[in-house]
């Protein structure tokens, strides 16, 4: 009964600083180790793909093997985490990932390149569905927002530091010590994930069964977030992995100091967007309680311009629509994962997190990095880019649309009237 007179008063529960610092940590090394691959991808092409005909295709599908492995396996671990300590998958999920960074230095072929980044995706999967879960159970729903936007920030942050260390060592050293600088840091805190003690789930409650977790898929919210998510994912995924070779070779830019400015814009504008998005979502919900899609659905239509622009604009212009795209991108990123979480039962949320990440990446960045290196192998650079970019679309109406349903579901959660183990006749009627 603690967690709940907590909740209703607005307090985080004792620990929610200590645990939201190491998971904040945690997530940007998770992001740095994924897109360290996408600073290097030249360097790779020329040690591995030299010659081939497919190169682009081919590198394009070392992001892709990692997200197959990470959507597939990442249900099975949301079901563990919906039922046994979060911390020790976490920990555990931390160090494979991080074995599995450094082996990439390794690699001695394509071949091998592309399984250590297989058991990359393995890794992450056990800690992206459990992690924010661990902050829902720690904060109220009204602060809920603002600490994930927190926790979500170290996507662009994460992502930025990949592409500048990658770049920065990759010319200091060569691309393999990239990889093998973030071993060590990786495998301390797994370590500190096996001292944190495990946060209640919310209010006592038996454990979700399978009906209960079918009944996921008649939350409608949830449902279209994830129609909206997947679209946004595949926009920002095959962008993301192909900017800096796309500026480099496309545009003519030098690829070292491409990485860096790149990565400076993106660790500026991706974190006071992402901040900014969960700030207000928060602020905008007491008026407008679909605030989180309302917010996610205009920085996407905001960002769609932004990106097109920036195909055809020349550089160092350029690089102040790159802001801007970025920026707007990356405002859904709070309001969208703390809507997921709102409208999903405790007892099912590792699950749903789960699921959104299946559904976001098979149908998202696992095909658009591929495509995009594809219809450069067969045309242009602007081609691919601007191929992609349209699906931001998609997901700004969906988002736009679906603000009423929104509001029901998270008071069916708040009131305890979705499925969740105590009121599952509910369902039924």
């Amino acid at each position: 009964m603690v967690v709940e007179r907590q909740a209703r008063s607005g307090s985080p529960l004792h620990g929610a600083r200590p645990a939201l610092g190491l998971l904040l940590a945690i997530n940007l090394f998770c992001y740095l180790d994924r897109y360290i691959l996408a600073s290097v991808i030249p360097a790779i092409k020329t040690a591995f793909l030299a010659h081939d005909p497919n190169a682009n295709g081919k590198a394009g599908l070392l992001t892709t093997a990692f997200l197959v492995s990470y959507m597939l396996t990442a249900p099975i671990f949301g079901w563990l985490a919906d039922r046994y300590s979060r911390w020790v998958i976490i920990g555990v999920s931390v160090a494979l990932w991080s074995l599995a960074s450094g082996a990439t230095g390794l690699a001695a072929g394509y071949a091998m390149l592309l399984g250590t980044r297989v058991f990359l995706g393995i890794g992450e999967a056990g800690y992206g569905p459990a992690a924010p879960t661990i902050i829902s159970d720690l904060y109220p729903v009204e602060r809920r927002g603002r600490v994930l936007a927190w926790f979500f920030m170290a996507i662009p942050v994460g992502s930025a530091l990949g592409y500048a260390l990658g770049g920065w060592i990759n010319g200091a050293l060569n691309w393999r010590w990239a990889f093998f600088l973030v071993l060590p840091p990786g495998l301390v805190l797994a370590a500190l994930c096996f001292l944190m003690p495990e946060p209640g789930r919310g209010i006592a409650r038996p454990r979700a069964n399978w009906e209960d977790y079918k009944g996921l898929i008649r939350i409608p919210s949830l449902v279209t977030n994830i129609i909206a998510q997947t679209a946004m994912t595949f926009a920002i995924g095959g962008l993301s992995v192909w900017a800096p070779t796309y500026i480099h070779e496309g545009r003519g830019q030098p690829l070292g100091q491409t990485d860096l400015i790149f990565g400076g814009i993106l660790v500026a504008a991706g974190f006071v967007s992402t901040l900014f998005g969960g700030w207000l979502g928060d602020a905008l919900r007491p008026r407008y309680p679909g605030s989180y899609f309302i917010v996610s659905g205009i920085g996407m239509l905001l960002g769609f311009p932004c990106t097109i622009a920036m195909l055809y604009t020349p550089f160092p212009t350029a690089w102040v629509l790159v802001f801007f795209a970025i920026f707007f991108l990356f405002m859904n990123t709070g309001p969208a994962n703390t809507a997921l979480a709102n409208v999903t039962p405790a007892s099912m949320r590792a699950t749903a997190f789960a699921m959104n990440i299946l559904v976001i990446h098979l149908f998202g960045d696992a095909l658009s990095p591929w495509l995009i290196g594809w219809i450069k192998d067969h045309g242009t650079w602007n081609a691919g880019f601007f191929t992609v970019s349209t699906v931001m679309l998609v997901a700004g109406v969906v988002w736009l649309v679906s603000a009423r349903g929104l509001v029901r579901d998270t008071e069916a959660v708040e009131g305890g009237t979705q499925g969740d183990g105590t009121n599952r006749p509910n369902r039924s009627q």
